[in-house]
């Protein structure tokens, strides 16, 4: 039953990033589907599996560093070695070669709150 419900976890997680990028960008690649399904599996795996003990705000913090791990990762795959340019945040301040910056990086901490609530409530649920 886990790895079904891991295999749900990672479709939701890249239909629900691919939507907030139409969302906030008006624009999406099917790399960030992968993207997404990878975030929302480590997300579940860790903050709310190892870390579940941690207060929620740490894990929260822990979910900003691991989708911008993500991110970071993919951005280097897809933009920087395939030279897809899906996205470039060189122009922001405090960014790591175009792919990360610290403004989605709290964002992402942002997002994780939600993220994580409904990931345990379907693990519940679910499992």
């Amino acid at each position: 039953m886990e790895f079904i419900f891991y295999g749900f976890v990672f479709w939701l997680g890249g239909t629900l990033y691919q939507t907030l990028e139409l969302w906030w960008r008006k624009r999406t690649h099917g790399s960030m589907f992968l993207a997404g399904g990878c975030a929302a599996v480590l997300l579940e795996f860790l903050c709310n599996g190892l870390f579940f003990a941690f207060p929620l705000i740490l894990r929260c913090l822990f979910g900003a560093i691991i989708i911008t791990g993500v991110e970071f990762t993919f951005g280097c795959v897809v933009n920087l070695g395939m030279g897809l340019k899906v996205w470039d945040y060189s122009g922001y301040p405090c960014q790591i070669l175009g792919q990360v910056c610290l403004f989605y990086s709290v964002l992402w901490g942002i997002v994780s709150l939600p993220a994580l609530l409904i990931l345990d409530w379907l693990h519940r649920l679910i499992v």
